[in-house]
C-alpha cells in the first residue's frame, strides 16, 4: 500500500476579538466666512461640524505610539485652519478640501461629514450638506 505525504499547515493565530474603531467629533463650531451671497462675504457666520472618522481595523492602540490612532484634537485644528484660511463660496467646497486633508493620514478609511449653517435660513434649525466618502481598496 502506498503511503499519502501529509504536508503541515501552519495557521496564523486567530484574533479574539474584531475592531470597529471610529472617532467623533460632535457640533464643532466655527465662525467662518462662507457663501456665495454678498453679506456673506463681509460677515461671519457660524458653521457646525459632525465627523464620524472610520479607522483601520488592523490599528491597535499604543500609549508609547500616538501613530497608533486619529487624534481628535489634530482632526479639529486641521478643520479650524481650513475654515480661517479662504472664504468657500460652498460647503461642499470646504468639506472636499476637509477629506483631501483627513484622507493624508493613512489610518482613516472613512469620513462621513455633516457641516450645517445654523443661523442662515429663518424658521429652520439648520441647513446644510452631509457626505460620506470611503477609500477604494
Amino acid at each position: 500500500m502506498k503511503r499519502k505525504k501529509i504536508e503541515i499547515l501552519n495557521f496564523q493565530k486567530k484574533e479574539d476579538y474584531s475592531y470597529k474603531r471610529k472617532v467623533l467629533v460632535k457640533d464643532l463650531i466655527f465662525n467662518t466666512l462662507i457663501g456665495i451671497h454678498d453679506f456673506e462675504r463681509k460677515q461671519k457666520q457660524l458653521i457646525k461640524f459632525n465627523i464620524e472618522i472610520d479607522i483601520n481595523s488592523s490599528l491597535k492602540p499604543s500609549n508609547n505610539n500616538l501613530n497608533t490612532i486619529v487624534n481628535y484634537e489634530d482632526v479639529i485644528n486641521n478643520i479650524k485652519i481650513l475654515t480661517q484660511k479662504k472664504h468657500y463660496d460652498l460647503l461642499e467646497m470646504l468639506a472636499e478640501d476637509i477629506f483631501l486633508n483627513l484622507f493624508e493620514n493613512k489610518n482613516i478609511i472613512k469620513v462621513k461629514l455633516k457641516i450645517e449653517k445654523p443661523e442662515i435660513i429663518k424658521n429652520t434649525a439648520s441647513v446644510g450638506i452631509e457626505i460620506t466618502k470611503k477609500k477604494n481598496d
